[in-house]
């Protein structure tokens, strides 16, 4: 699991996060070893859809509701999700990513949770 122990530290730090949210970009300082979530979570830049800020797990690495795509000079993932994303290309989760150098965030607001369908997938799955 991503380290945590700068999360309590509001110093700013050496490290500048750059994230988008979709229509405004936002840069972050953090301590080294911060945990992006909580990092995000603190700056009011939500990694979750509406749905998924009460139904999460609280950034434990099981319900990836929490992904988020990184630019090229992100960290490396060391979580089995994050290791399966860079190989299929799905959002990293930003509960398991501990900030050790500066790097690019793209939140999702319009990601799908869940299994959910997208647009005209059901009907072509039903053969329809």
């Amino acid at each position: 699991m991503a380290q945590d122990t700068a999360d309590q530290n509001d110093t700013p730090g050496p490290h500048r996060v750059r994230v988008h949210d979709g229509v405004t970009w936002h840069e972050l300082a953090l301590p080294d070893g911060t945990n992006l979530r909580r990092a995000l979570l603190r700056h009011d830049l939500s990694p979750y859809t509406r749905w998924t800020r009460s139904l999460n797990c609280g950034g434990r690495g099981l319900c990836a509701t929490c992904g988020v795509r990184l630019g090229d000079d992100a960290p490396p993932p060391t979580h089995w999700h994050d290791r399966l994303a860079a190989q299929y290309d799905y959002p990293r989760l930003s509960c398991q990513i501990a900030v050790d150098r500066p790097f690019t965030v793209y939140l999702l607001p319009d990601k799908r949770i869940w299994g959910a369908w997208a647009t005209g997938a059901r009907d072509d799955a039903d053969g329809a």
